[in-house]
C-alpha cells in the first residue's frame, strides 16, 4: 500500500497513507476533520475526467495513516504534507484544502514557499484566526472549544453524531442533498480515527493563521476561497468572508444554502467553481 514515512514514535514508523491517480497537473487534496481522504470522492472522479492527477491522503491519526500520540499541530501536519510532496517529487501543484486542510494549505506556503505550488483552494476555511481575542473580535469564544473537548472526552462517538448533523445541516438538507446512509458512512469514517487525534486536533483549530495568510498573499499565488453561506462549523463571517480583504485578488465564492460540507451536499457547485479556477 502507498505510504510515506514521516517520523517515528518509539519503535514504530509514523506513516502517511496516500492515493495517487491519473495523469496531468497534480491536485493534492487535504481533508477535513474527522474524516479522511476518501471524503473527496465527489471531486476526485470529476478531476480525473477533466485530465488532472489527483492525490489524496489521510492526515496522521485518521483513516489508514498511523495513529501516533503526538504531532497534532500545524507545523507537524504541514511537515507531513511536505514529506508527501517530496516523496512524489511534485511540482506545479494545486493545493485544495477543506476545513482543517485549509490550515495546511496556508501554512505550507508560509513555511516552505511556493516553488512546488501553482494555485491554492481554501474550501470551508479555518483561517485567518478562529479564536475570539481582543485583536480578533470576529472569532469564536474559547468556551465553545472547551465544550467540544469535554464532549469528546465524555463520548466521542456521540459527539461525532451531533457534529455531523451540523456538518451537513441535516435538519434542512437531510433526505434531499444528504442521505442517512451517507451520514452513517461519515460516522464510520470518524469512528475509525484515533481517540487521541480527535481530541488533540481541537486546540490546533485555534492556530493564528494571520501571518500565514499574509505570506500566502505576498506569494502572488492565485487563491480561490469557497464556502457555504450556512456553514455552522466554521461560520463564514469569522472565516471565509474575511479572506478576500487579506488576500488581494483572491476569488471568493459563497454557496447559497451551503453547509460546511459543501464537497458532498453541493458538489456540483463546488466542482464547477474548482474546475473554472483550475482552467484559468
Amino acid at each position: 500500500m502507498p505510504y510515506v514515512t514521516v517520523g517515528q514514535e518509539n519503535s514504530q514508523d509514523i506513516n502517511i497513507f496516500f492515493e495517487d491517480h491519473g495523469q496531468g497537473q497534480p491536485v493534492v487534496m487535504i481533508h477535513g476533520y474527522p474524516l479522511n481522504g476518501r471524503s473527496w470522492e465527489r471531486q476526485e472522479s470529476v478531476l480525473l475526467e477533466a485530465g488532472y492527477r489527483v492525490i489524496t491522503y489521510d492526515r496522521r491519526g485518521f483513516g489508514q495513516s498511523s495513529q501516533p500520540s503526538t504531532g497534532y499541530d500545524y507545523d507537524t501536519f504541514t511537515a507531513d504534507l511536505d514529506a508527501l510532496l517530496q516523496h512524489l517529487n511534485l511540482t506545479d501543484v494545486v493545493l485544495v484544502g477543506f476545513s482543517m486542510g485549509t490550515g495546511e494549505s496556508t501554512r505550507y506556503v508560509a513555511k516552505y514557499g511556493s516553488s512546488r505550488i501553482k494555485k491554492v483552494v481554501l474550501a470551508g476555511p479555518i483561517p485567518p484566526y478562529l479564536l475570539k481575542t481582543s485583536d480578533n473580535p470576529e472569532g469564536v469564544d474559547q468556551s465553545v472549544f472547551d465544550g467540544i473537548m469535554d464532549a469528546i472526552r465524555k463520548d466521542r462517538f456521540a459527539y461525532f453524531s451531533d457534529f455531523l448533523k451540523n456538518f451537513y445541516n441535516t435538519d434542512k438538507l437531510g433526505g434531499t442533498l444528504i442521505s442517512d446512509e451517507a451520514v452513517h458512512a461519515s460516522l464510520n469514517l470518524a469512528a475509525s480515527s484515533s481517540a487521541i487525534a480527535t481530541l488533540a486536533c481541537v486546540p490546533s483549530w485555534l492556530t493564528d493563521f494571520r501571518p500565514d495568510v499574509d505570506a500566502l498573499a505576498k506569494s502572488g499565488l492565485p487563491v480561490l476561497v469557497i464556502q457555504g453561506e450556512e456553514d455552522r462549523i466554521l461560520p463564514i463571517a469569522a472565516t471565509g468572508q474575511r479572506l478576500p480583504a487579506l488576500i488581494p485578488g483572491a476569488e471568493f465564492v459563497a454557496i447559497k444554502d451551503g453547509p460546511h460540507a459543501i464537497n458532498w451536499t453541493h458538489a456540483d457547485e463546488l466542482n464547477t467553481a474548482l474546475l473554472a479556477f483550475l482552467n484559468k
